[in-house]
């Protein structure tokens, strides 16, 4: 992801979940994707998919069993 749409994507997640302690972080070697971060706290990866012709991004959200535990 180049950092124009890094920068956008990032603006949309913050405004459509209401948190501006989201962001992400352009990855090293990496050109289709960026973390998605929660202050300090890694909590997923957006992947940028240009496949068809039509540009759309994916958000994966990871979620690790022993945090379940603390609900």
């Amino acid at each position: 992801m180049n950092a124009s749409d890094t920068a956008r994507v990032q603006n949309y997640l913050r405004q459509r979940f209401g948190n501006k302690r989201l962001s992400l972080a352009r990855r090293e070697n990496k050109d289709d994707s960026a973390d998605l971060m929660l202050e300090d706290e890694f909590i997923g990866v957006v992947f940028q998919d240009d496949e068809d012709g039509d540009l759309c991004f994916h958000v994966q959200i990871s979620i690790l069993a022993e945090d379940l535990d603390d609900m």
